[in-house]
C-alpha cells in the first residue's frame, strides 16, 4: 500500500517542477518586452515580497498554465512562487535565501469574477476575485511558522514547520507545541530564531446598492497573511483576489457536511469611490440638446422631476436635489478638508410625504442606505466593537454612516431616537469620519456622506404660532 503511494508523491513532484519551469520562462521575459524581468528587479530595490502578476499577460504566453491556474489555483500559486524565489536568488542570492516570496494576480477574471451573493460550490479550488465592502476587520495577530528547540542535555538543536488549512499547502501539521524529544529531555524554545507571519480576517460584504431587495446581504470570510495585512479598514470598498476554499469541522469526532467557507487572499484592489460617471456620445448630445430646448431652466426642471408622483412642494424639491447633487469638496494645502456634503432634515405634518420623498431618494441614488430612528442606535450608525465567537478577539464593525460613504444616508422617524444617539452622528456630518476609541481600538474611519432626516413635530402638527426651535424640539438639553 506504502509502495504503491510513493510513485504518485513523485509524481505530483515532477508535475509542479515542470509548472515551475513554465513559470520561470515566464517571469525570464528578458528576449521579449522585458516586463516582468523589471518587475522583479524592481521588487528587489524595494525590499518588497510580493510581485503583482496580470493575468492577461499570463494568457498571451502560457495559456495551459493560465487556464489551469483559474481551476486548480493552490498547486499553481506553488509553483509561481517557488519560481520567483528561483529567480530572485540569481538576480540577489543574499536578498532571496533569507526571505520566502508570494505572488498576486489582477487582470480579466471573467465568469471568476463574483460577488458574495454568486459564490457557490463550482467555485472551490478556484482563484476568483470578489468585490464588496469591508464591514469587519479583525486585530493583527503574529502566526508562528517555524519553532527552533534546543536540547540542554543532548546539546542539539531541531525546527518545527506549521501549516494550518488557510495556507497553500492545506496539509496541517501537528498541533502539538514540543517540549520534549524523542528521549523524554526538556526543550527550550529559542524565540530568537522563530519565524512568525501577521495573520488578519476581514468580513466582505456585498455592497448595499446591489443586494436585492428585501434580502439580507451575504458575507465571506477573508484572511490575509503577511504584507496583505491593514490594506483595508472598515467601510472601504475593495476587490479581493484568492483562492476559495471549505474548511473541514468536526464535533465530537463526526464531520458535519455543511463546511465554512473563506477566501485565501493574494492581493487587495482598493476600489476607486471618487470615479467620475463614463458619460458616452450620445449621453452628452442628449445633455446638450436638453440644454438648448431649456434654455438655461435647467434647475427648475429638474427640481419638478424630482419624485413627480408628490404633487407641489417645489421648494422641497429643490433642496433635495441640491443634496443629490452635492457641493464642491475643498481640500486646502495644509490638509484641511471643506465638506462639500449637504445634509437636510425635513420636518412636518403626517402624511405630507416625507417618507415617499425618502424613498426616492433611496432608489435614484446611486449610493443610498436606509434606517429608521425607533430602531437605530449610535454605534450602529457609526462604528462599534464587537467580539469574534470563534477566536474571542474584538472586532471594528462598520456602521451605516460608514458603508454609505460617499452617498446618502435617509434616516426616517428622527425624532424618535434618543439624544445620545443622535448626536453621534454630529461628527459625521461635521467632519465627515467616525472617531473609535473603545477597548484599546484607535481608529478614524472615513464616512463621508449626506444625511436626509425626516421627522414630526413636538406637538403632532406644526404650530404656525411658535418659534421653529419650539416646534423641532430636537435640541439637547444639558443637565445640571
Amino acid at each position: 500500500m506504502l509502495a504503491a503511494a510513493a510513485p504518485q508523491v513523485d509524481d505530483d513532484e515532477l508535475q509542479m517542477k515542470q509548472y515551475q519551469r513554465d513559470y520561470f520562462d515566464f517571469l525570464d521575459d528578458g528576449k521579449d518586452q522585458n516586463i516582468y524581468f523589471n518587475k522583479v528587479t524592481d521588487m528587489i530595490q524595494n525590499n518588497s515580497k510580493r510581485l503583482v502578476v496580470n493575468l492577461n499577460d499570463l494568457r498571451k504566453t502560457k495559456p495551459s498554465r493560465a487556464i489551469s491556474l483559474m481551476k486548480n489555483s493552490s498547486k499553481e500559486i506553488i509553483s509561481f512562487q517557488r519560481a520567483l524565489k528561483e529567480m530572485v536568488e540569481q538576480l540577489d542570492n543574499e536578498y532571496g535565501r533569507t526571505r520566502d516570496f508570494y505572488v498576486g494576480f489582477e487582470g480579466s477574471f471573467g465568469s471568476k469574477h463574483v460577488t458574495p451573493r454568486s459564490l457557490n460550490s463550482r467555485q472551490l479550488n478556484n482563484l476568483i476575485c470578489v468585490e464588496g465592502i469591508v464591514t469587519k476587520c479583525s486585530l493583527v495577530r503574529p502566526k508562528v511558522t517555524k519553532s527552533v528547540h534546543y536540547c540542554p542535555a543532548t546539546k542539539k538543536s531541531m525546527e518545527r514547520q506549521y501549516t494550518d488549512l488557510t495556507s497553500l499547502e492545506a496539509y496541517p501539521s501537528s498541533a502539538i507545541y514540543p517540549t520534549k524529544d524523542d528521549e523524554g529531555n526538556p526543550l527550550e524554545t529559542e524565540y530568537g530564531k522563530c519565524t512568525y507571519k501577521n495573520h488578519q480576517t476581514i468580513t466582505l460584504q456585498e455592497m448595499p446598492e446591489k443586494a436585492p431587495a428585501g434580502q439580507l446581504p451575504r458575507s465571506i470570510d477573508v484572511v490575509c497573511d503577511n504584507d496583505l495585512v491593514d490594506k483595508c479598514k472598515p467601510g472601504d470598498r475593495i476587490q479581493v483576489i484568492g483562492t476559495y476554499r471549505c474548511l473541514p469541522s468536526k464535533q465530537a469526532g463526526y464531520s458535519s457536511c455543511a463546511f465554512r467557507t473563506i477566501i485565501i487572499c493574494n492581493n487587495i484592489k482598493c476600489v476607486n469611490v471618487d470615479d467620475n460617471p463614463t458619460l458616452s456620445a450620445s449621453d452628452i448630445s442628449k445633455i446638450k440638446r436638453f440644454n438648448k430646448r431649456t434654455k438655461g431652466n435647467i434647475f427648475d426642471i429638474l427640481a419638478r422631476s424630482l419624485a413627480p408622483s408628490i404633487h407641489g412642494h417645489e421648494y422641497i424639491k429643490k433642496a433635495v436635489l441640491c443634496l443629490l447633487l452635492g457641493g464642491v469638496e475643498k481640500i486646502l494645502e495644509n490638509g484641511t478638508r471643506l465638506r462639500g456634503d449637504i445634509n437636510l432634515m425635513l420636518i412636518g405634518d403626517p402624511s405630507t410625504a416625507k417618507s415617499q420623498m425618502l424613498r426616492y431618494v433611496l432608489h435614484s441614488a446611486p449610493r443610498a442606505i436606509a434606517t429608521t430612528g425607533r430602531g437605530t442606535s449610535g454605534v450602529g450608525l457609526t462604528a462599534a466593537i464587537t467580539t469574534d465567537q470563534e477566536s474571542g478577539e474584538r472586532r471594528l464593525e462598520a456602521g451605516a454612516m460608514v458603508l454609505a460613504d460617499r452617498g446618502i444616508v435617509c434616516i426616517d422617524e428622527f425624532d424618535k431616537m434618543s439624544d445620545i444617539d443622535r448626536t453621534a452622528i454630529h461628527e459625521v456630518m461635521e467632519q465627515g469620519r467616525v472617531t473609535i476609541s473603545k477597548a484599546g481600538i484607535h481608529a478614524k474611519l472615513n464616512a463621508r456622506c449626506s444625511v436626509l432626516a425626516a421627522a414630526n413635530p413636538v406637538y403632532g402638527r406644526y404650530d404656525e404660532y411658535k418659534n421653529p426651535m419650539d416646534n423641532i424640539g430636537m435640541q439637547v438639553h444639558s443637565e445640571k
